[in-house]
Parts: structure tokens; C-alpha cells; sequence
């Protein structure tokens, strides 16, 4: 392609005000859908394979957290893997169509996702209320989707994808990495070596965050027409799995309260728990953004290298010139005393 057709088709989305969607879609669609749906069996097995009301309550606590992240990366993937569909071609939709379609994606994704968790019982609030929340979760995902550059929303969704890879294999790892933080016999070493370890988490898994929200997002650069994005985009896909979980945190706690409420009333000891967890995924969350966009910046900024030096000008034909020496003050002196002396003898025979 020439460079004149790349600049109609660079003015033509500057023009229809969002660029086109990425072209691979698909396969960040179904990795959103097999980890929705693989959160969303594990809360319905846990739940179902209690035998008693209180154990119901609080195990539909403790899954309502992970299965809101998992919807909204869905919706957000679903949604872009839709708009890849329909702006192939010359068909390019506005802002305001776009946007319309996310939505509705996202909110088909969250259907679908709240009907394994109202069918456990439909005659109870509770279900519908985690039914209803992971609905809002899929759409809101899906409404992100239809922001103006849908390549940094990918990244921020491969991002999520990694964070939530990193934390599960580290959890898996747990108790052979306790010791090395100090775990010991004692409550306090155990309660100082699970913190340790759960601030490693959350900067490992912000590390790998922003390096994969930089890497997916350099690499749809170079096949996405158009100029390459700013650094304050490179640091919003690697803050943007922080993000999310920070914005799933909220949901849990206003959308979901009243399941947190519920868990809350079985024991003092669960409520204690509860409030624990809730303030440990705030700052897990928080670690992971700030972490992941201070990543993402310094990847960035190892590509930007120093403005090329302007050639000196030479004669034609000819090898170019040095650059001009910078004066000396004391051959300037010298000079002066010199010229003044020549000047004194021929004053004198006149």
C-alpha cells in the first residue's frame, strides 16, 4: 500500500472518530469465554456441593469476586471480536453505533453468564443478585469495547488474562513459596509471610501485566494503519488489569453487597474474613495498576531513542565540513597583543 492511500485511510478514522477494530478478535473472545465459563462452573460446583444454607452463602461470596473479572473481560472481548466482524471492509460504524453494539454484546455475554447462577435457585434473591451483578460486570466490559481505540482495550484484556494466569500459578505454588518469606510454626511468621507473599503477587502480576499489554499493543501498531499511539495510551493498557479489578472490586461491593452482607451475618469470624478479603483485592488491585503502568512507561520509553543530528552542510562535491571549533579566549588574547604590537613600531617611524 502507498503512502498516500495509508494517509486517506488514517484520515478517514481520524474522520469517523475510532480506528478499526483488531483483526484477531476471535481468539482473545474465546480465551474471555473459557475463563467466564470456567469461573462460572467452579462457583456453581462449589455452591451446589454444600449441603447447608450458611456454607451456600459464603462460598457464593468467595466466588462472586473472581467471576466478575471474568465477565467483564468477556464482555469487553466478545464485544471487540463483534465489532472485528463488522468493520471489515469499507464498513466502518460511528461512535455512537459502535458503542450501541459493545453494549449489546457485552450484555448478551452477561445473559447468558447470569443463567448458570439463577438456575441454581430460582427462588431465592440471593442468585438473582449475583445473576444481576455478573450481567452489569459483561456489559460494562462490553461498553469499554466500544472505546475509541479498541487495541488498547485488547491489551488490557490480554493483560487481565496474564495477571490472572500469574496469580493462579502462584496460589497453586503457595505453600511451597511460604517458607521462603518465613512461614513458620508461629501465627505471626505464617501472618508476615502470607503478606509478603501477597505483595509479590500483585507486583509480579503487574509486571507481567504491563509487559503484555506493551507487547500486544506494539505489535497491533505495526498492523493497524495509521500513526503509532502516545505513551499515555501505552500506560493505560498496562494499568488497565488494575483497573479492571479495582472496578470489580467496586461492583462486588455495591452491585454484590448484599451476598457480602448475608456471608457477614453466618459468624463474627466470617465477617472478619470478609472484610479482610475485600480490603486484600482493593490493594491487589491498586499494586497492580500503578505497577503495570509504570511498566508499560518504561518499555515504552526504551524504544524512544534521541532525536537524529542534522548533517553539516558541505560544498557540492566535496567531503563535508567539520563542525566550526568553539573560540578560545586566550587565542583571542594572544591575537590581540600580537596585532597590538605591530601596530606600536609603525606609529613610532611615522
Amino acid at each position: 500500500m502507498s503512502e498516500a492511500d495509508s494517509e486517506v485511510n488514517a484520515a478517514q478514522s481520524a474522520q469517523n472518530g475510532a480506528e478499526r477494530a483488531p483483526s484477531r478478535g476471535l481468539l482473545l473472545a474465546a480465551v474471555g469465554v473459557v475463563w467466564m465459563v470456567a469461573m462460572l462452573w467452579s462457583a456453581r460446583a462449589t455452591i451446589t456441593g454444600r449441603a447447608e444454607a450458611e456454607m451456600e452463602v459464603t462460598s457464593t461470596a468467595y466466588a462472586l469476586p473472581g467471576a466478575i473479572s471474568a465477565s467483564l473481560v468477556a464482555g469487553a472481548a466478545v464485544a471487540l471480536a463483534v465489532l472485528a466482524l463488522l468493520t471489515r471492509g469499507a464498513r466502518t460504524p460511528g461512535v455512537t453505533v459502535r458503542f450501541i453494539i459493545a453494549t449489546g454484546a457485552g450484555l448478551a455475554v452477561g445473559l447468558l453468564g447470569a443463567l448458570a447462577i439463577i438456575t441454581i435457585n430460582t427462588e431465592g434473591w440471593l442468585y438473582a443478585v449475583v445473576g444481576g451483578t455478573i450481567a452489569a460486570a459483561a456489559t460494562i466490559g462490553g461498553a469499554l469495547a466500544g472505546f475509541r481505540y479498541p487495541r488498547v482495550i485488547a491489551a488490557v484484556c490480554w493483560g487481565a488474562v496474564t495477571v490472572f494466569v500469574v496469580g493462579f500459578v502462584l496460589n497453586v505454588l503457595q505453600d511451597m513459596l511460604l517458607p521462603v518469606f518465613g512461614s513458620g510454626d508461629s501465627a505471626a511468621s505464617q501472618t508476615s509471610a502470607a503478606s509478603w507473599f501477597s505483595l509479590v503477587q500483585s507486583v509480579l502480576s503487574g509486571l507481567a501485566g504491563g509487559l503484555v499489554g506493551y507487547r500486544v499493543l506494539r505489535r497491533a501498531g505495526r498492523h493497524t494503519q495509521g500513526p503509532d499511539l502516545r505513551w499515555p495510551l501505552y500506560a493505560l493498557a498496562g494499568a488497565g488489569p488494575g483497573l479492571l479489578l479495582v472496578v470489580g472490586e467496586g461492583l462486588t461491593r455495591t452491585a454484590g453487597s448484599r451476598v457480602l452482607e448475608l456471608a457477614g451475618k453466618v459468624s463474627e469470624l466470617e465477617l472478619t474474613v470478609q472484610q479482610m478479603l475485600s480490603g486484600s483485592r482493593l490493594n491487589n488491585g491498586l499494586i497492580v495498576l500503578f505497577v503495570g503502568a509504570f511498566t508499560a512507561i518504561i518499555a515504552v520509553g526504551r524504544t524512544l531513542g534521541p532525536a537524529p543530528a542534522e548533517p553539516a552542510e558541505s560544498a557540492p562535491g566535496g567531503p563535508p565540513s567539520a563542525p566550526p571549533r568553539p573560540a578560545d579566549p586566550d587565542e583571542i588574547e594572544r591575537a590581540a597583543r600580537a596585532e597590538e604590537a605591530q601596530t606600536v613600531p609603525a606609529r613610532q617611524d611615522d
